[in-house]
């Protein structure tokens, strides 16, 4: 072999190795950045807060729901929260029970009171609008992990406060997202401010806003109103929480497909 084409194979050697060590090191920093927020939000226990949902179309008319959430931490898994409906008088009585496991499919049940009966809701159609509102039934699950693969973007500087933005691909293929674009402050104990979410065809599908957060507990940092804007059909759907109480008296007896109709 001539020493150009060695020089040359050499050279292509090197390239090739350093980018996969720096498609190694945007993966791990953005795993990194990942487990440092999820270690921020845990050891809360349990909480409850009270909803308003408000659902507007791309013409701008809205509805209003009133809900009541409680989610329970569990320990060496997922959380399991209960979503109950309270108003208007034709959804109140609907309740959604979400169990997210650390992998693996996670469970989900809806009590339709007009029918008298809980429905479990297949994996399959976890990408599914949740109660006609822009969040998917996906969405209601908590953040875990072990369910995406990871990859450190960049870094940017807003409003003087430094924003990482992680790609986030989950690993369920049954997923309705081919990935999504998590923005998480840094200067703000990894507290995430934005979500960008891709359909399956890889489309700009919505985004999520995080706004006007809270410190409770002098640790955990929760949002009084989520935005989701539908970036397809035009549609919002704005989440607006209210009286966060912490560590309450919540079991998992509590949370169970049977309470569902309690």
């Amino acid at each position: 072999m001539s020493n150009m084409k060695t020089a040359l194979l050499t050279r292509t050697l090197v390239v090739t190795s350093l980018l996969s060590l720096a498609f190694s090191v945007a993966d791990d920093r953005g795993l990194d950045i990942a487990r440092k927020a999820k270690n921020a939000d845990a050891g809360f226990t349990s909480y409850e807060v009270e909803t308003k949902m408000v659902l507007t179309n791309k013409n701008g008319q809205s509805t209003t729901n009133l809900l009541t959430n409680k989610t329970l931490e569990v320990k060496g898994d997922g959380e399991r929260s209960l979503i109950s409906f309270n108003s208007p008088k034709d959804v109140s009585g609907t309740k959604t029970l979400t169990y997210t496991h650390r992998t693996g499919d996670d469970d989900q049940w809806i009590f339709l009171p007009s029918v008298a009966r809980v429905k479990r809701l297949a994996s399959a159609n976890k990408s599914g609008p949740f109660m006609g509102s822009e969040f998917a039934f996906e969405d209601l699950t908590s953040f875990e992990v072990e369910k995406f693969d990871f990859k450190f973007l960049r870094e940017e500087v807003v409003g003087g406060q430094k924003i990482a933005l992680v790609e986030m691909v989950p690993k369920d293929l049954k997923s309705g997202y081919s990935r999504k674009i998590t923005h998480y402050n840094l200067d703000k104990n990894y507290r995430v401010e934005k979500v960008d979410y891709f359909d399956r065809k890889g489309s700009p599908l919505k985004t999520l806003i995080f706004e006007g957060y809270k410190l409770y507990l002098d640790k955990y940092w929760k949002a009084d109103k989520l935005s989701m804007v539908n970036l397809q059909n035009g549609k919002r759907t704005e989440l607006i929480f209210s009286g966060y109480k912490f560590k309450t008296s919540l079991s998992a007896k509590d949370l169970t497909e049977e309470s569902l109709k309690n």
